[in-house]
């Protein structure tokens, strides 16, 4: 038996070989995920259970080598591997490299099996450190690229490469996108975003830029219109609720929901709607938080806004002329009078419950009610913008 500790040192370096061979095949008898690992990978594995043997002969030999244990070790195994194997499985592989270690050793020394004990500790630690600084790189990768996406989407500069990066990212958003627009709080979450967001069965992709804090928000469950089995479909939240669940995680001021587009490709309409209204939402005194982008049409529309313009035209004007030039005569009237149905009544010689007849069939054709405020607002813009747009068009066809 070694009595020295050269003498062990000697015996230890004789035996590694012979340890290592022990520990691969009680790694492929004790641990499923090994075995069931291609051969490279496990090639991978068995390097770093040899270099961790080596590197603790080398230990044993001279303590004070502790801070490179990490390079020792895990600078054999090739930087995909960490990708493959998860900290836990590491912490089974040095487990069972201990035990294999123990057993050969039992018996010899006590010095021995404490330094053994001692060692294992140390290669615990620094796996957690290898592993933890992999997370640190990666989470900073992540970061960058979520804000190159988030950045893309906004200045609509989309490219090939796009849907590549938002699935790098993890993107679990499916179908109907919304852009979300606010200013970033003093002291930003995002964790505490990204979790209100899961519970609330969405996914976000987050951008500060500045004083603004930017969220690409979409459904992180796919909207089952009938589901196969005949029970009801689970209620979907609208994106203007997920955006009120988001609200606390933003600073003070507007908050300004764009509107709903098809896919994540799509965002940057809906974020330049977000962002147009979200530079005129102090326009509108008592707008709510947060407000679609929607609701602040006419402000956008005033502010040079061309995708408002077109908006009021297309949603509004041309749908209702196209359905009735009666109903678009009564809204006119009806906002000229300062939404009186008597005096509508009189300028179009009607009784008043027949303009009550022909509001309610105004807001189910064009969706917005002539009778509110704020609505009648966004109507009366319209109606002026198309008549301007059709003025304009009747003189482009005269000079043509």
């Amino acid at each position: 038996m070694p009595r020295t500790k050269a003498e062990t040192l000697a015996w230890l370096r004789r035996i590694s070989g012979e340890l290592a061979t022990v520990t691969l095949g009680r790694l492929e008898d004790t641990l499923p995920w090994y075995a069931d690992m291609p051969p490279g990978r496990r090639s991978a594995v068995g390097l770093v259970a040899q270099a961790g043997i080596s590197s603790f002969i080398a230990w044993y030999d001279d303590p004070r080598a502790t801070p490179w244990i990490a390079a020792d070790v895990f600078g054999a195994a090739p930087r995909e591997l960490l990708r493959s194997v998860s900290l836990t499985q590491t912490l089974q592989l040095i487990r069972v490299t201990v035990e294999v270690v123990e057993e050969r050793v039992a018996g010899r020394s006590e010095d021995l099996r404490e330094a053994i004990l001692l060692y294992s500790r140390e290669i615990a630690f620094a796996a957690a450190d290898v592993y933890a600084r992999a997370a640190e790189a990666r989470g900073l990768w992540d970061a960058r690229l979520e804000a190159l996406v988030v950045d893309s989407i906004l200045t609509g500069e989309t490219d090939d490469e796009l849907p590549s990066r938002i699935a790098a990212l993890g993107w679990h958003g499916h179908g109907e996108v919304a852009v979300l627009v606010g200013t970033t709080p003093a002291m930003l979450d995002v964790d505490q975003l990204r979790r209100t967001a899961r519970h609330m069965a969405a996914d976000v992709l987050i951008g500060v830029q500045g004083k603004r804090l930017v969220l690409v928000i979409g459904r992180a469950e796919p909207r089952i219109e009938d589901p196969e089995d005949g029970t009801t479909a689970p209620p979907v939240l609208s994106f203007l609720e997920i955006a009120g669940g988001l609200e606390p995680g933003f600073g003070p001021g507007h908050l300004v929901l764009g509107h709903e587009v098809t896919s994540l490709v799509d965002a940057s309409r809906s974020a330049r709607a977000a962002l147009a209204g979200f530079a005129v939402a102090r326009s509108w005194r008592h707008a709510p938080r947060p407000v679609a982008a929607d609701d602040l049409l006419p402000e956008r529309a005033l502010a040079g806004d061309p995708l408002a313009r077109a908006t009021l035209v297309e949603r509004i004007y041309r749908p209702l002329m196209a359905h009735s030039p009666e109903l678009a005569t009564t809204l006119w009237s009806y906002l000229d009078s300062g939404r009186s149905l008597e005096a509508t009544a009189r300028e179009l010689f009607v009784h008043p419950n027949t303009v009550r007849y022909r509001l309610k069939r105004i807001s189910e054709v064009i969706g917005w009610d002539a009778t509110g405020a704020r609505e009648s607002l966004i109507l009366q813009s319209a109606l002026i913008l198309g008549s301007i747009a059709d003025q304009d068009g009747r003189s482009s066809r005269r000079s043509g």
